[in-house]
């Protein structure tokens, strides 16, 4: 019996690192993987960038929404940059091996950057709301000195929840089994390899995703709702196409990222398959953040022409 209790302290201490199995279930696929993930990395890079720049060149496009639309820009470019590299060595040296320090990292910095974006989607809505519903007051109320408060609670107030979370799930003994049948460190993977009771934590988790996730996600649903309203009540059919086109992109995205992020840190920890677990954070470190630039491109007029004037500078 005390030779058993020493085993399983010694289990418990050792673990130093993770493996991260990724996409090792299918091997064959390994370098078409990395070609894909690298193209789409890459593009997510150049096109976020190009919008950042575009924003800031164009005096156009000096308004409230480009501030947001810009900062969402780069914090894209942050949240894939937190998983996507990592993926691509991983599947360049077919090794998964991660260190308990790296996992714990990445997954702060994933929470951290998926919380302010749920803000800054949030704030997005708040500025279409008021632009819509107050057009009169727009400028006084969405002055420069609120966008800049605005965004900066959107960047930081998450920053000492993720950290206490993160601390206090790997503070947690871990025995047993060190594979994490996922492609980076997301939380409900690494929760489920801790040993003991994680109640206490599953509880955490869902108060977490409640305060970050739902409630910001009703916001925006009450702020479209009163934009929908108003935009009704317009006398001419331009007046309502226009309304609704500053606002069908941000639509748009909220709907694919809240849809993907609240399957994964919402749904009871029974019910989740670590296989469906694994192809919705594609869809929301991957797939979303590769659909926005395209989504805020291609059906936004004054950044389509503001890169026109752009190419025609660099393109005589």
């Amino acid at each position: 019996m005390e030779n058993t209790l020493k085993t399983e302290n010694f289990n418990v201490t050792t673990i130093v690192e993770f493996v991260l199995l990724g996409f090792s279930d299918i091997p064959n696929l390994q370098w078409i993987l990395f070609g894909i993930f690298l193209v789409i990395y890459l593009t997510i890079l150049m096109c976020n960038s190009i919008i950042i720049l575009i924003i800031r060149i164009d005096p156009a496009l000096q308004t409230p929404m480009y501030f947001f639309l810009s900062n969402f820009s780069f914090l894209e470019i942050c949240y894939v940059t937190v998983t996507i590299p990592r993926m691509l060595m991983d599947l360049l040296t077919q090794k998964g091996n991660i260190s308990f320090f790296a996992c714990a990292a990445q997954m702060c910095f994933v929470l951290m950057f998926g919380g302010s974006e749920c803000l800054l989607l949030t704030v997005m809505a708040y500025d279409r709301y008021v632009a819509i519903c107050n057009p009169l007051h727009y400028p006084l109320v969405m002055n420069h000195k609120v966008c800049v408060q605005l965004v900066t609670v959107a960047w930081i107030s998450g920053v000492p929840v993720v950290i206490g979370q993160t601390c206090q799930i790997f503070s947690l003994p871990f025995c047993g089994s060190n594979t994490i049948n996922h492609f980076f460190c997301d939380l409900p993977p690494v929760l489920k390899l801790a040993c003991g009771d994680t109640f206490l934590n599953e509880i955490a988790v869902y108060v977490v995703a409640v305060v970050f996730v739902m409630i910001p996600f009703l916001l925006i649903v009450v702020s479209y709702g009163k934009i929908i309203s108003n935009i009704l009540k317009l006398s001419t059919a331009k007046g309502r196409a226009k309304a609704f086109s500053t606002c069908s992109s941000h639509l748009i995205v909220v709907v694919l990222f809240y849809g993907t992020a609240t399957i994964t840190y919402l749904q009871p920890k029974p019910n989740q398959s670590e296989g469906v677990g694994k192809l919705i954070s594609l869809f929301y470190t991957i797939l979303i953040p590769t659909l926005n630039p395209l989504i805020y491109t291609l059906r936004n007029k004054d950044i389509m022409v503001a890169l026109r004037k752009l190419l025609t500078k660099l393109l005589p």
